[in-house]
């Protein structure tokens, strides 16, 4: 056999493949390649979903938007993350050494991993199956929290291990520390330090203990773990929450960072949750911060949520404050009145559903007690609609939209249509005025018949049943007559023009031109019409209702800085005269328990309003600084208030002390409404509405548009001066 080997100079025998250098290298390059494609093709299938490294550099948590009050009072917070963002240079040094001798004391001296820890880990799982905790760095953990999921898979793990060395690349050790001081989940909804701090302690972290600092340290290995509810409640919470606050004491100790009688006072500390609900869910003035999420969600969607957007709105929480305590201290009176008018049997008999009616008689029903109280409490609750308003610039300053937001988040002042009844009348009145009927003009106060919008013929009467002759614009908005204010539309200003006028001031809602859109019979938004009633203050000015001053993003860029949206719609001659109507019906018409009650002694307007039946109760009241009114009733406009639960009596209680509350609050000046100069005094002889002489024997002293001013004197009365009554029994407004 021929021999296949030669000796060399080592004596080695070789195979003649393996002579010539080239092929010796291909041959190890082929042995070394495979595993290392394959090695590099695992990388890229394990890199492929992976964030970019233009991802890993925008790592900004989400951060809640802030919805303060013109006070500066923190409103509310819209979020799906509760988070403060704090700054690494605002954390204690005692926080920092929590974390870093409980998750991960080498942070400052590994890249990202520790290659023993996670091989060994890995080996174990895929050996024994063993899902083991403890084998992840603070940058592994940022990584899976910011990136990926928590399933525990080889996968995952490795993904895990890439991104933290990545992110060790691109960012410094502080920077991450910082980054995993504010984006870890502390439970709750509840996320970064100083959120946890509020949520549990209500604390801002630079007040917590060391003890407490501990606990929720010791928490983010199982945040879902703790639980002030059950702390006290359930001996495995107080346990788990024992047992890791000791853990982190004690590494805090080995580590140095806590002498041993640092360690034992915070051993033997006892731990004290907050007790308050919802500390951290600030809901101040819930249906007017809910008006704004609605609004800012239709034009920047889900970012509201997670951009830390901060949002400076119109509303005082003083203001806001003397308005739930107005309607605190009275809503339950009218509630018990209504609850016990609907015991009774004509009335309870409305609230039960036929098919009960079916299988039991009224009588039965009745003797069912808790069946009745659990439809009176469900069907009967009364409620509220409140809103004050600002007339100069459209801000709201308070806005009540129901007695309970959690109950029911309908607003009753934004997106109910109610009718207005009587409180509509100053728009008849406005008409008229604006065309020259001044406040002397007469009509009768004699019963007429009205065409309702069902095409119907109605004979209204006054509230108080009286009739009489002919009387003055101002004293029939005064006593609110209903007969004089349907007649006025019928014979001087027509529903159309009523309904222009309406319009001109802001009511949107669909108006019919029929005689009943008099005595308000057609059904307005809250907002809307006591919106209305700034005109009358703000010199014949309509300024919308706002909500925003301004909206920023969290650097403090404007995002919004909305200007009010305001128009002239009366002259400010009318406005005037109708401050001045609207003011006789406060001091001393419909009203007048402004002041002989509430001691209210402001130049004011207002008016009180009430619908057949006593269904809905109005009153709306305005000084130059403020305009507020207020809507009560049951959501059911088939139920009733209750026999003579009008305006005066059930509305004017909410509104008329809160003017008082609010105004002294803010400390607001006394300030009259401004005369123009188009307004001057007039004396009118009470008979012929010319002017008067030194011999008309009953004169009316009024006020007048300069436009309108009578051109002749008095020429009935021509007698002897003499023959003139004292002035003192003259008659005046």
């Amino acid at each position: 056999m021929k021999r296949i080997f030669k000796k060399t100079t080592d004596n080695s025998p070789q195979p003649d493949s393996l002579k010539k250098p080239g092929k010796r290298i291909a041959l190890l390059l082929l042995v070394l390649g495979i595993p290392i494609a394959a090695l590099a093709g695992f990388y890229i299938y394990i890199s492929a979903n992976l964030p970019s490294s233009e991802v890993l550099e925008v790592t900004t948590p989400n951060l809640p938007s802030r919805v303060y009050s013109a006070d500066g009072v923190l409103l509310k917070e819209f979020f799906t993350e509760k988070r403060v963002y704090k700054p690494l240079s605002a954390i204690p040094d005692m926080v920092k050494n929590a974390i870093l001798a409980t998750e991960d004391h080498r942070f400052f001296h590994h890249w990202g991993i520790v290659p023993s820890r996670f091989f060994k880990v890995t080996i174990a799982y895929l050996t024994t199956g063993s899902k083991q905790q403890g084998a992840s760095t603070l940058t592994q953990q940022l990584a899976r929290t910011l990136f990926l999921t928590r399933e525990k898979t080889v996968i995952r793990k490795l993904k895990e291990a890439i991104l933290s060395i990545k992110l060790e690349r691109m960012y410094t050790k502080t920077e991450l520390l910082e980054m995993y001081i504010n984006h870890m989940s502390f439970g709750y909804g509840t996320y970064g330090i100083e959120a946890a701090a509020e949520k549990y302690f209500n604390k801002t972290v630079d007040q917590i203990s060391v003890a407490e600092c501990a606990v929720l340290i010791g928490v983010l290995q199982r945040p879902a773990n703790i639980n002030p509810e059950m702390y006290d409640k359930d001996q495995r919470y107080r346990d788990y929450v024992l047992e890791r606050r000791n853990t982190v004491l004690s590494r805090m100790q080995e580590n140095g960072f806590l002498s041993s009688e640092e360690y034992q006072q915070a051993v033997n500390s006892p731990i004290e949750f907050s007790r308050e609900k919802d500390i951290i869910s600030v809901d101040i003035a819930p249906y007017f911060t809910e008006e704004i999420r609605r609004t800012l969600y239709e034009e920047y969607g889900m970012s509201i949520y997670t951009s830390g957007m901060e949002i400076y709105s119109t509303l005082d929480s003083r203001v806001q404050a003397c308005a739930e305590k107005a309607v605190r201290n009275w809503l339950p009176q009218i509630q018990k009145v209504v609850s016990n008018n609907m015991h009774k049997r004509k009335n309870f008999i409305r609230l039960v559903p036929p098919s009960m009616l079916r299988k039991r008689t009224i009588q039965q029903l009745m003797e069912d007690k808790a069946l009745v109280d659990s439809l009176v409490n469900v069907k009967c609750a009364v409620q509220v609609g409140f809103i004050a308003i600002d007339p100069a610039n459209g801000h709201i300053l308070a806005m009540i939209g129901g007695r309970d937001f959690e109950e029911s988040e309908f607003n009753r002042v934004t997106q109910a249509v109610r009718q207005p009844g009587s409180v509509f009348k100053p728009f008849v009145f406005t008409a008229a005025v604006d065309n020259g009927y001044m406040p002397y003009y007469e009509k009768l106060n004699q019963p007429i018949v009205v065409h309702m919008v069902d095409g119907t013929r109605w004979t209204p009467h006054n509230y108080d049943g009286s009739l009489g002759g002919l009387t003055t614009l101002r004293e029939a908005l005064k006593k609110s007559l209903n007969l004089v204010t349907a007649r006025l539309v019928q014979e001087d200003v027509p529903p159309s023009q009523v309904i222009r006028y309406a319009r001109n001031l802001g009511i949107t809602t669909p108006l019919e031109a029929v005689d009943a859109i008099a005595l308000g019979a057609i059904g307005v938004r809250p907002i809307e019409i006591i919106s209305a009633f700034g005109v009358f203050a703000n010199k014949g000015v309509l300024v919308e209702p706002n909500y925003l001053v301004r909206l920023e993003d969290k650097y403090n860029n404007i995002l919004d800085k909305p200007h009010p949206q305001s128009k002239g719609v009366l002259r400010e001659e009318t406005a005037y005269i109708m401050a001045s109507l609207l003011g006789s019906a406060a001091t001393s018409g419909t009203g007048a328990a402004m002041r002989s009650v509430y001691q209210f002694y402001r130049p004011v307007g207002a008016k009180t309003g009430t619908t057949n039946g006593f269904t809905d109760a109005w009153f709306i009241a305005f000084t130059p600084q403020i305009v507020a009114g207020v809507w009560i009733g049951l959501d059911d406009p088939s139920l009733t208030l209750g026999e003579k639960q009008s305006g005066a009596r059930v509305a004017l209680p909410i509104t008329a002390p809160f003017m008082k509350a609010a105004h002294d609050t803010l400390g607001l000046p006394i300030v009259d409404f401004e005369r123009p100069a188009g307004i001057v005094d007039v004396e009118i002889c009470a008979e012929t509405k010319l002017l008067a002489t030194d011999n008309c024997p009953d004169v009316l002293k009024e006020i007048c548009d300069v436009r309108f001013l009578p051109q002749k004197h008095c020429d009935v009365h021509t007698g002897d001066k003499g023959n003139r009554p004292p002035a003192q029994k003259r008659l005046s407004y």
